[in-house]
């Protein structure tokens, strides 16, 4: 019997397409440094967010942002890992093991380098009108899966103003908390809102709640926006109710409701 010999076309193509197959896996490869000797190590993981931003573009259309969030722009590159058009449409634009460029600078509770510890995910939105319907159901799919598959906490999802009062003011006063807490992402009071004991600290509460104070009256503000959808930089007695209602949900004690006050707004 002859045995057929590969011709010279079916060998140099065969040598192609190796060479294409361990330049794709050299692309993946982490990077090595030439100063050590490589001893490789099973015991290691990817990045793992434990934090969902929220933000709105303030661009006119969902392909104006794609193309700020793809580009580098007069203010720098910036970047998110997802953008949900104002139709429903999800994008993805950044990996979710990668620190896309989407929070700045910032903190919430001790977390201060929040590119690294969290999810963007922007909303074709300019700010100053309210959310899609359609948006939101896509937003609700979108963290649903996000925070199953990642394991972050539901109550992880904030604003991009609570973690940068008075820098920043997305999603604002018109985006629907309400509607996300009622689906199990956020914090939201629950409950009766009840009047505080004496000596309640709403400056510490606002702390135990994640806010940096370093400008009181901004942090007014993006509370007021993210709990109460209104403007202001004033805390109130509401103010103060919904605070000790969320701190008792983070540090409860045996403190309890003498007399409910009435809803929160």
């Amino acid at each position: 019997m002859r045995q057929t010999l590969p011709t010279p076309r079916l060998l140099r193509t065969t040598a192609l397409l190796l060479a294409l197959a361990l330049l794709a896996a050299c692309a993946h490869a982490p990077p090595r440094n030439p100063l050590a000797t490589w001893v490789p190590s099973p015991n290691y993981d990817i990045r793992r967010p434990v934090l969902i931003v929220l933000h709105f573009t303030d661009e006119h259309s969902a392909q104006e942002a794609l193309d700020t969030l793809r580009t580098r722009n007069s203010g720098g590159p910036v970047s998110a890992h997802y953008l949900i058009g104002s139709d429903g449409h999800v994008y993805q634009l950044v990996p979710d093991q990668l620190r896309a460029w989407q929070a700045g600078p910032g903190r919430w509770g001790t977390i201060t380098d929040l590119n690294s510890a969290s999810i963007g995910i922007e909303l074709d939105n300019d700010g100053h009108t309210p959310f899609a319907q359609a948006q939101i159901d896509s937003l609700l799919r979108l963290l649903a899966d996000l925070t199953t598959r990642l394991h972050i906490p539901p109550t992880q999802v904030i604003g991009h103003e609570d973690l940068a009062p008075g820098r920043k003011d997305d999603p604002g006063p018109y985006f629907p908390w309400a509607q996300l807490a009622a689906a199990g992402f956020g914090r939201w009071p629950s409950g009766p809102l009840c009047d505080p004991p004496p000596g309640f600290d709403p400056w510490m509460a606002m702390a135990v709640v994640g806010y940096a104070l370093d400008d009181r009256a901004a942090v007014v503000r993006s509370f007021h926006h993210h709990f109460r959808g209104m403007q202001g930089d004033t805390l109130d007695a509401q103010d103060l109710r919904i605070l000790y209602n969320l701190v008792q949900q983070i540090e409860p004690t045996a403190n309890t409701c003498a007399a409910p006050s009435p809803p929160a707004d």
